[in-house]
């Protein structure tokens, strides 16, 4: 980046509002730089993500080739991550399973952040029975675990990986329209609001414009510490046989027919463990230093 572009981007008197936009995303790039957990949580996330891309360019095996006669094989130079108890490899498992956890966690976040978003915001500006009905549904919701209310919704559809997004996403999006309504409570009588009103504009144009843009920093620091519990939940219906169906690869599907060697052959199901704790870990440091700077309160 040249002098003069960081200059154009850090200028205080921004002349048009693509700079003021710009600068005040640069800005925030150099806070979250400043914090070296959330730079770190960042990079595995996107090796993570990329890994899985390009998962059928990093390794010459198909993730359902068997090859029983090297059964359970340990980590060489073959196989990095050794081979499973059918024999098949291990590391290209955990690449195409990458593609199934991780495409179901981006599912389920673009489902339930915008219903949450628009439910709390929703209830916020109305107020009254509205707002009342609305949080008594989400107080439902938030009544019951996430997994076992996820595990009854997969068990009255039928297990698989669309059923498990649709689980997820049915009890994760409670907390979301809470913390939306709580953001709405603090400006739906701010003058801005009210000038909007005078000027014309319908109620749920006040929310679309006006109301949801200024919950959008909150909620993407919430869903970004989220993520690792979404992508526990995701892995634990698949461990328990009503996610991603065997033979097709997910990490926690892996775990549960692992688990038997875990005294054993230790590396078959340590390996899918390893992929789940360090994405769950590395969205945790990115929601923290997301938190620091998108947060005026943390500042």
């Amino acid at each position: 980046m040249t002098n003069l572009t960081r200059a154009w981007l850090l200028d205080e008197t921004p002349s048009t509002r693509r700079q003021a936009v710009w600068g005040r995303r640069y800005r925030l790039w150099l806070g979250l730089k400043r914090h070296p957990l959330a730079m770190s949580g960042l990079v595995v996330v996107l090796v993570m993500l990329l890994l899985s891309l390009a998962a059928p360019l990093l390794t010459p095996y198909d993730p359902g080739f068997q090859d029983l006669a090297n059964r359970l094989a340990r980590p060489s130079a073959q196989h990095w991550l050794g081979t499973d108890e059918l024999g098949r490899d291990i590391w290209t498992r955990i690449l195409f399973g990458g593609r199934t956890t991780l495409g179901m966690v981006i599912a389920v976040v673009l489902i339930t952040a915008p219903i949450g978003l628009l439910t709390g915001c929703i209830a916020g500006y109305a107020g009254g029975l509205l707002d009342k009905a609305l949080m008594r549904l989400t107080d439902i919701f938030l009544a019951f675990p996430r997994l076992i209310l996820a595990l009854a919704f997969v068990a009255a559809l039928k297990p698989g990986v669309e059923s498990a997004i649709l689980a997820i996403a049915l009890t994760a999006w409670p907390p979301y329209a809470r913390l939306a309504r709580a953001e709405t409570l603090q400006f739906r009588h701010s003058d801005f609001i009210a000038a909007s009103r005078l000027s014309g504009a319908s109620p749920l144009r006040v929310i679309l414009r006006h109301v949801m843009p200024l919950c959008v920093p909150s909620l993407i620091v919430r869903v970004t510490l989220d993520m690792s519990s979404i992508i526990i939940t995701a892995a634990s219906l698949g461990f328990l046989g009503m996610g991603a169906q065997p033979p097709s690869p997910e990490w926690g599907t892996m775990i549960a027919t692992a688990r038997r060697f875990l005294f054993s052959e230790w590396w078959v199901p340590l390996m899918p463990c390893l992929a789940i704790f360090l994405t769950s870990l590395a969205f945790n440091f990115l929601g923290d230093g997301l938190r620091d700077v998108l947060d005026p309160k943390e500042k």
